[in-house]
């Protein structure tokens, strides 16, 4: 059986930054990486531009193979981890294969989920989560006229403007809230994109729910709604959830809610096992309690969290816990920006300031949300905002004083200077 010192499980933002923290303060450690994929590592959030034909693959990849080697770092495709057996510290993977370490970090993700409408399981439906969906994705689409995706969150919205751009006639379903990007926006924003969709052809009408699916002859699918009607269709994807990928943990070693509940250091309940990233359920920046944030600025924060805390060196200069989960949400459709970040969805006037600037007829929206003289969240659709340094403003708990008003009306120019300000001080 193979041993390592530092097994890490995935090969995204979270198990990179970790990988290049523990190498700052371990550079001779023994480490392994692994990942399900049979390609070298990439960001998730590139996997709609794949679909829409906006980006090749080959462009996409976040390391190559010198990299692993240069960083002595075993780098293992194809092998999906299966079950980790605590007490002994192994890790065994889908092929059969063991892996003995002394400490593991746990960056496996999320995994699409499917609702529990009948025949939907049995449809072929596909999904859009690694690269092999989106290869998935792309072949049927070669062959298909039209497409229904069911769910507009993210990956639904992405799905519907990269087949829609492709020529194929594209309707979205909603999942549990007739609402697009339910989760990140407020009503005007969500109006917003859901009228540029529309006007680009993609139709979705969110009154309309799928009941039951059926697989036809000759390679269809009939999605039937609750109106009465049916659809038709060559190509079904479902974006309506996902869970994270835990699994290979047994509930009686270590602990778990929605994901693997971690500390601030990204420590898990059992000795010597890390979390980080998608799966780990970490402190919330607001309201103190364990939640999933799956965003890729808090990957790039905890894995380092969880890297520096594997490699011993919780108590060396720089090093901090993690602060706690903020979400921070971009989505650029049809050549518009957008964001939301923070508390970007409060409407409660009684504790908190909202400002909002939407011109009338345009695209642009914006939204900022004060708790007295700070900033909380924002919202902004084709607006001149930098949502990285609103995030930081956010966690800084900056106070705007009296410059709060002329930063609701020059939000960029303001944040910009308020943050510099911070930082020299």
């Amino acid at each position: 059986m193979e041993e390592t010192k530092y097994l890490i499980i995935g090969s995204s933002h979270a198990g990179l930054t970790a990988a290049e923290e523990i190498r700052i303060h371990d550079p001779e450690g023994s480490m392994t990486m692994v990942t399900m994929e049979e390609c070298l590592p990439y960001s998730p959030t590139v996997l709609p531009y794949i679909v829409s034909g906006k980006v090749e693959e080959k462009q996409i990849y976040l390391r190559d193979k010198d990299y692993f080697k240069s960083n002595k770092i075993d780098f293992k495709t194809g092998k999906k981890l299966s079950k980790v057996d605590v007490k002994k510290s192994v890790a065994t993977f889908s092929d059969g294969s063991k892996i003995g370490y002394k400490r593991l970090l746990v960056s496996t993700g999320s995994e699409p989920t499917l609702p529990p409408t009948p025949g939907l399981k049995e449809s072929g439906c596909l999904v859009l989560r690694t690269m092999a969906d989106a290869h998935r994705i792309n072949a049927a689409a070669k062959k298909a006229k039209n497409a229904v995706i069911m769910g507009t969150g993210l990956v639904g919205m992405h799905a519907a403007e990269g087949l829609q751009e492709k020529g194929l006639d594209v309707e979205v379903i909603r999942g549990r809230r007739p609402a697009v990007l339910p989760n990140y926006f407020d009503k005007q924003a969500m109006a917003l994109v859901h009228n540029v969709f529309l006007e680009h052809g993609v139709k979705c009408d969110l009154n309309k729910q799928v009941t039951e699916v059926k697989k036809l002859k000759g390679g269809k699918t009939r999605v039937m709604i609750n109106d009465g009607s049916y659809i038709d269709t060559d190509l079904l994807i479902v974006g309506t959830g996902v869970k994270s990928r835990m699994e290979f943990f047994d509930a009686k070693d270590v602990a778990m809610d929605q994901g693997i509940l971690v500390d601030d250091m990204m420590k898990t309940s059992a000795k010597n096992i890390w979390a980080a990233g998608d799966v780990a359920q970490a402190r919330d920046f607001f309201s103190g309690k364990q939640d999933l944030n799956a965003i890729l600025p808090d990957a790039f924060e905890q894995g380092k969290v969880a890297g520096m805390s594997m490699a011993g060196a919780e108590d060396a200069p720089g090093s901090e816990p993690y602060k706690g989960g903020l979400s921070m949400n971009t989505f650029n459709f049809y050549g518009n920006r957008s964001f939301s970040v923070g508390l970007s969805l409060e409407e409660d006037e009684t504790k908190y300031e909202i400002a909002r600037m939407n011109i009338a007829g345009s695209r642009v929206y914006q939204k900022l949300v004060f708790e007295g003289n700070c900033l909380v969240g924002a919202i902004g659709i084709n607006v001149a905002m930098d949502p990285g340094i609103l995030m930081n403003l956010i966690r800084r708990k900056v106070d705007l004083g009296s410059r709060k008003a002329e930063f609701a009306v020059k939000p960029l120019d303001m944040s910009r200077r308020v943050m510099w300000e911070a930082w020299r001080g």
